[in-house]
């Protein structure tokens, strides 16, 4: 192939790389992709758009265009169905305390959320005390971030993966025992 011709496919090529997603590579592709190279210890992020974009290698985030509640929903479903891995969810404190005034709806996602979440595993904390989680992890374990339209502050959802099978009962019984053998 001539220079000038191996020239425009590499750039053709070059271009087609920096694209935006394909359709059939949507966000809900990803997110079944991603769970399952996921493990315990990795997280995935259900951001609103405010979200900043990290420059840590080990972290992906893909703008998903969609709804915040309905990207929860997706992320905890595909977690439940992998089945390797159960998701630990960490809601920022502050979000019990956003006013209405200051961020009209902030009543009705609560109360959708914790519809959403009933029955799972949630931990509050302060935001700053989850995003030093998060950085911590990011050093070593994967992260994906799912960027979505929510525009209220403090509404981001943090999934901290843990093992699907080994609970922390099973884990503390097998620690006690090695120390009774020891």
């Amino acid at each position: 192939m001539s220079t000038p011709k191996r020239q425009s496919v590499l750039l053709i090529l070059g271009l087609l790389m920096t694209m935006p997603l394909l359709a059939d590579d949507s966000w809900r592709t990803v997110l079944d992709q991603e769970v399952k190279l996921l493990g315990h210890r990795n997280w995935i992020v259900i951001a609103d758009s405010a979200y900043p974009a990290q420059s840590n290698p080990g972290i992906r985030t893909v703008v998903t265009g969609a709804q915040q509640l309905e990207v929860v929903s997706a992320a905890l479903e595909a977690v439940r169905k992998a089945g390797h891995v159960r998701a630990v969810v960490h809601l920022d404190s502050e979000l019990a305390h956003v006013p209405e005034t200051g961020a009209p709806g902030v009543g009705a996602y609560r109360k959708d959320l914790e519809g959403i979440l009933k029955g799972a595993e949630t931990t509050r904390l302060p935001h700053e005390q989850i995003i030093g989680k998060l950085d911590e992890s990011a050093k070593l374990f994967r992260v994906l971030i799912l960027k979505t339209e929510m525009k209220l502050p403090y509404t981001s959802v943090f999934l901290l993966l843990d093992c699907g099978y080994w609970g922390p009962d099973a884990e503390k019984a097998l620690r006690d025992s090695m120390r009774r053998e020891n």
